[in-house]
């Protein structure tokens, strides 16, 4: 019987699922946001909730208890960065996203990230807005050259194309005798 059994195993030996989780603990911790198999992003939700509720109060003794788990350059940010910004939310640090199935084995894929996480989509979303004005400029002033060096590439891979199938028209093309079923 399984009666307390809590932990998934995930098919992995127990030092290997200790690495895992470390490793994808350092990655959260880093990048605040991963992308994961649900059932991993199941586990990882409560050790990291655990670890911010540790660096929510800096001490001497909480800093060893996230030594145990993580890398030291990751309890730094861990206690500068993320303990003091969710000092004031009493919990509930972070929230799983269903993707859907994985293209090749259908494994459940989800977004693990921090609730306050925002992309930053927006920064990079006016940079080409402002490029984008510019470029028109240019093209007004010289519009001719650049419709002819879009036009150049068009015309190379198509001279390269025909050699091949000149190639492929002068050997003799292989005949198969094919056995007629009754």
């Amino acid at each position: 019987m399984r009666h307390g059994m809590v932990n998934r195993k995930l098919g992995r030996t127990s030092a290997h699922r200790n690495a895992l989780f470390r490793n994808q603990l350092a990655s959260l911790m880093d990048r605040e946001r991963i992308i994961t198999t649900l059932p991993k992003a199941k586990e990882l939700r409560p050790q990291i909730e655990r670890l911010i509720t540790l660096a929510r109060t800096d001490s001497v003794h909480n800093r060893r208890q996230a030594v145990r788990v993580v890398d030291e350059s990751m309890v730094t940010k861990l206690f500068e960065i993320l303990g003091p910004r969710f000092s004031d939310r009493p919990g509930g640090y972070t929230r799983i996203i269903k993707l859907g199935p994985r293209r090749g084995d259908a494994a459940e894929i989800a977004i693990l990230e921090f609730v306050d996480f925002k992309l930053d989509t927006e920064v990079k979303e006016e940079a080409p807005a402002k490029k984008a004005k510019a470029a028109p400029k240019k093209a007004k002033a010289k519009p001719e050259p650049e419709e002819e060096e879009e036009e150049a590439p068009k015309k190379k891979p198509s001279k390269k194309a025909a050699p091949k199938k000149k190639e492929a028209a002068e050997k003799p093309k292989k005949t198969t005798t094919k056995k007629k079923a009754k």
